[in-house]
């Protein structure tokens, strides 16, 4: 095919044939079952989330949207499946505040998160709060300190696992304290409460849905919260700023991503749809419950927020020296 005019015009072709296919299969998705992965432990505030957002986006699809638990080194495992799946659609990422830490405590990932996935839309945000097993003599977050002063290196505090929003969190607690203490990381955030539940370790900076339950059970006790603000899920429980940890801010989100590539229209629909379940009345409620707040962005500004947020996290990995194999 010497002539250019021709070759030109068969690309063009082939351009449109492409373009035309992917409308279609767009107009045409979801024909089959839509799997979400889940990147931490079946239990956990990820999945509780998941599970509540993924069976109404799937009444609203109509198909079925799977939940599949893979977790692993602080989400990355998931994350790394989601990478390398094909951008049809059928595969949809439940990524979270752990994957914009990532980036500053492993030396090397299989993926960049910024360049392999597209934002769809954010699902809920949420505080972490200070907790610590009943047994622990202490109740406020200034008795806290003095007891992990008083005792260098004996106080654990678990996480989901290594690079998670418990881990990083707690690093900055400890950078932000000067003082001694141990970093437990367990596969996800519900075997972690358990532990922490049987005074295996004596506290966690968890997040609220995961904590809530067991805060309201008393097998917890609640300090303080992570945000700027107080929590309504916790009545009288002060911030971490109130509580003498002056600029102590984190704030744990969750937004659906898929992998790069993926037809935009089939993106649009997804975010649509999930705008829609999270302003349904038992979300909401549930939401409630759990001291959590819906999210509401456009997919541009979920990319503008992961990318500060990546970039405030390397900071923090950095200052407190967090980091992983």
């Amino acid at each position: 095919m010497k002539n250019p005019t021709r070759r030109a015009l068969v690309c063009a072709l082939l351009g449109t044939a492409w373009l035309t296919s992917v409308a279609h299969a767009a107009d045409t998705w979801p024909t089959k079952p839509v799997t979400l992965v889940v990147p931490f432990a079946a239990g956990g505030t990820t999945d509780i989330l998941a599970r509540s957002v993924g069976q109404k986006l799937g009444e609203a699809l109509h198909q079925n949207v799977i939940i599949d638990n893979r977790p692993g080194a602080g989400g990355t495992l998931g994350a790394a499946s989601v990478a390398r799946a094909a951008p049809d659609g059928y595969t949809l990422f439940m990524a979270t505040i752990a994957h914009t830490m990532a980036p500053g405590i492993y030396k090397s990932l299989p993926y960049d998160f910024i360049r392999d996935f597209d934002a769809i839309g954010m699902v809920a945000l949420t505080p972490n709060v200070v907790i610590v097993n009943p047994a622990l003599p202490v109740k406020t977050v200034q008795e806290l300190v003095a007891y992990i002063k008083a005792h260098p290196g004996k106080v654990n505090y678990g996480s989901a696992g290594v690079g998670s929003t418990e881990h990083l969190s707690g690093e900055m607690f400890r950078s932000t304290i000067g003082a001694d203490m141990a970093h437990v990381p367990y596969k996800g955030g519900a075997p972690m409460m358990t532990d922490l539940m049987g005074g295996q370790i004596q506290m966690a900076i968890e997040t609220s849905p995961s904590a809530s339950p067991h805060v309201r059970s008393g097998k917890v006790r609640a300090l303080a919260v992570t945000t700027p603000k107080r929590s309504s899920a916790y009545p009288g429980v002060p911030t971490l700023d109130e509580s003498g940890l002056k600029g102590f801010e984190v704030t744990t989100w969750f937004a659906i991503m898929a992998p790069k590539g993926t037809p935009g229209a089939i993106e649009q629909r997804v975010h649509s749809e999930l705008a829609k379940v999270l302003k349904l009345p038992d979300i909401l409620k549930r939401f409630e419950e759990q001291g959590v707040t819906p999210g509401e962005m456009t997919e541009a500004q979920l990319q503008a927020f992961i990318r500060a947020e990546t970039s405030k996290w390397i900071k923090v990995a950095k200052d407190s020296g967090a980091s992983a194999e």
